[in-house]
């Protein structure tokens, strides 16, 4: 067995790390899952997501076997040296999440619109056969 070193005080070397002095209170975060909605109506699975500032064409959203995946990057911004930010916090980086919907869909008639910064993707349900009870006779042996 191999023993790990006690660093009692790594959380705080990773809070104050090289550049992180620009922070004042929080340490770097990554760019987090967008929020996302999901309902059902009578016809529809209808899901909604607040994803501003992403380039529709650079975000995908597919169903397979039940499950809605939608995963999209932001384009890094190049920036300039001279510039001389102090700070930065336009966000940068992607995303993707995968939720199982609550009925079955038909996948091929999938339609999402982006509108304001909200992405809504409506999915028409497919038709299920009800499902038929049948008795298992138990035999004994």
């Amino acid at each position: 067995m191999s023993l790990i070193p006690w660093k009692p005080f790594s959380d705080l070397d990773k809070f104050f790390g090289d550049d992180d002095w620009l922070l004042p209170v929080f340490p770097r975060m990554e760019l987090a899952k967008p929020a996302m909605d999901i309902k059902e109506t009578d016809k529809d699975v209808i899901a909604e997501m607040e994803i501003p500032g992403f380039d529709p064409e650079k975000v995908d959203v597919s169903v397979e076997d039940g499950v809605l995946r939608v995963k999209g990057s932001m384009d890094e911004k190049k920036e300039e040296e001279k510039k001389g930010y102090w700070r930065k916090e336009i966000r940068q980086g992607s995303f993707e999440r995968m939720v199982r919907l609550p009925a079955a869909v038909k996948e091929d008639a999938v339609e999402a619109t982006y509108e304001k910064g909200v992405l809504k993707i409506v999915m028409p349900k497919a038709e299920v056969k009800p499902s038929s009870k049948v008795k298992i006779q138990i035999k004994e042996k």
